[in-house]
């Protein structure tokens, strides 16, 4: 590297090979692990000259590993050196997930000559929304991922570790919740305390991780994987448009898994391979197909469209006196109250979480509580498919200045039990919302794209609650910085529902075939 520093990585030739394009692979999860040795044998064996590459300060490579810290400068440097190598044709590609994606981002949109393509799976031009969805601490994926990469070279690590993990999860709810990587691994993991230590609005420390002002710009071949419950999912598709809009030709497959789903793998693998024979080999077979290919949940069929999101219905389901839900504005009616304690934090349950139970789980422990309410429709008379962008407006008036509005949609089966479709989260602070003349402002909250179909006879149900711990951080109510807030304080909600607040889910409904 331009400082000194060495980094170490292995290279993986096709039988026969003496020279020709490369695939880069930058990874901080080491070059033996399974992963690993399955993106270079693999690749190779499809053809493809690949290169793998431990980033710096991790399984040999010298210097610190500062997560999104140092991979442009490394990732470019890195890139000028195999152009400079006998064995290397001058053409680069670039390949992986998650991390691996975010390597590719750091050197995408900058290098010249440019990459010959990028395949980029469940991963995101930016990981700071992700970090702090709505404003809030992401603290579930946040102490998971220190966890991993704070023990990720001890001998064993990758084995399954029972105790380890419960260790992991109840380390989630230590106070203050910057202490919780010593509470998770009995030391301190410098990510976590980055990423705690500055979850407060207008924090510019993370502005060398964020590459989405340049994707617009990014000419290169783009190849995308993803599935409904990645943590990534709104930000690969946000990126997936700008590039749409720019006029360039992405592609996109979303599939019905989570982040670490084993189910993905095979996708993935056959979709980066399948794309890098194409713009390095010169087999163009995989390219035919549609831009956009999705999973449609519980309809068990894949859907092609040639852009996204595709064309549909903006529906409102307003939420309804007395837990009702439904496309009919509501008439005059008292708002709903409930109760928020960080002291007793509302639980989450399955979603879009980095491990653990994840997707979709049963929701009914979570809906009997005091701090949930619960707005439930009518049975469907017929297939309800809902597919693109989930939003909802919720009007609310909080007692404390400092809440957060958490939104879940969910689907209600013929037995009642109710699963979770897709959710968001908004944190509230001072002066975020003007309130009206009786102090209540108008939430905004974003959901998860999503493409599911709503059987005949089941029902959706909205869910509005105070948090979602410990997927997002609880709000203590206070103001106090997330990182050393210890204390807490209740917090009264009330939210409205009636002809001039209506709040509603917005819901993208794709017209019946």
């Amino acid at each position: 590297m331009p400082d000194g520093i060495h980094l170490l990585a292995d290279r993986y030739t096709p039988p026969g090979r003496t020279t020709g394009p490369v695939v880069l692979i930058r990874t901080p999860y080491g070059r033996t692990g399974p992963l690993s040795k399955l993106l270079g044998t693999t690749f190779a064996r499809h053809g493809l000259q690949t290169v793998l590459q431990s980033t710096r300060g991790t399984f040999g490579s010298e210097g610190d590993f500062r997560p999104f810290h140092r991979e442009r400068e490394d990732g470019l440097a890195t890139a000028e050196w195999l152009r400079a190598q006998p064995w290397c044709d001058g053409r680069l590609a670039m390949a992986g997930a998650s991390y691996l994606g975010h390597t590719q981002w750091a050197v995408g949109p900058y290098l010249d000559p440019p990459l010959e393509a990028v395949c980029l799976g469940v991963t995101a031009s930016e990981f700071v929304s992700t970090f702090y969805p709505g404003g809030a601490l992401a603290a579930d994926n946040m102490v998971s991922w220190s966890a991993l990469i704070g023990r990720q070279e001890e001998r064993f690590s990758a084995l399954p570790n029972p105790v380890q993990a419960k260790r992991t999860r109840r380390a989630m709810a230590h106070l203050p919740i910057g202490g919780a990587d010593v509470a998770a691994i009995g030391r301190p993991v410098q990510f976590l305390r980055d990423v705690t230590g500055h979850a407060e609005p207008g924090d510019g420390f993370w502005a060398m991780s964020d590459h989405s002002a340049e994707v617009a710009g990014l000419a290169v071949p783009v190849s995308m994987v993803t599935g409904w419950y990645d943590l990534f999912l709104r930000t690969q598709l946000r990126d997936f448009r700008t590039l749409q809009d720019a006029g360039r030709k992405p592609r996109i497959t979303i599939g019905p898994w989570a982040h670490s789903d084993p189910g993905a793998m095979r996708t993935l693998i056959q979709d980066q391979v399948g794309f890098l024979r194409a713009h390095l080999a010169g087999d163009r077979a995989q390219l035919h197909r549609s831009p956009v290919r999705v999973f449609l949940q519980h309809a068990a069929t894949w859907l092609d469209f040639d852009e996204w999101p595709p064309a549909v219905q903006p529906t409102p389901a307003h939420l309804r006196p007395i837990g009702g839900l439904g496309e009919a504005v509501p008439g005059e009616a008292a708002p709903t109250p409930f109760t928020y304690d960080p002291a007793d934090p509302t639980p989450a349950v399955g979603g879009p979480l980095l491990a653990g139970k994840t997707k979709q789980r049963d929701n009914s422990a979570a809906e009997a509580r005091n701090d949930v309410l619960v707005f439930t429709g009518e049975p469907l008379v017929a297939d309800l498919d809902v597919i693109g962008d989930v939003a909802a407006t919720v009007f609310v008036r909080t007692e404390l200045a400092h809440a957060d509005v958490y939104v879940r949609l969910c689907d209600v089966d013929r037995s009642g039990i109710s699963r979770n479709v897709t959710d968001g989260i908004l944190r509230l602070r001072p002066g975020m919302l003007e309130p009206d003349a009786d102090g209540v402002v108008q939430a905004e909250v974003e959901l998860d794209p999503t493409a599911y179909r709503f059987r005949r006879g089941h029902r959706l149900r909205v869910q509005v609650a105070g948090g979602a711990f410990p997927r997002f951080a609880r709000n203590h109510g206070t103001g106090e910085p997330v990182s050393s807030a210890v204390d807490g304080v209740p917090n009264r909600f009330e939210v409205f529902h009636d002809a001039t607040r209506a709040s509603r889910v917005t819901l993208p409904v794709f017209p019946a075939r």
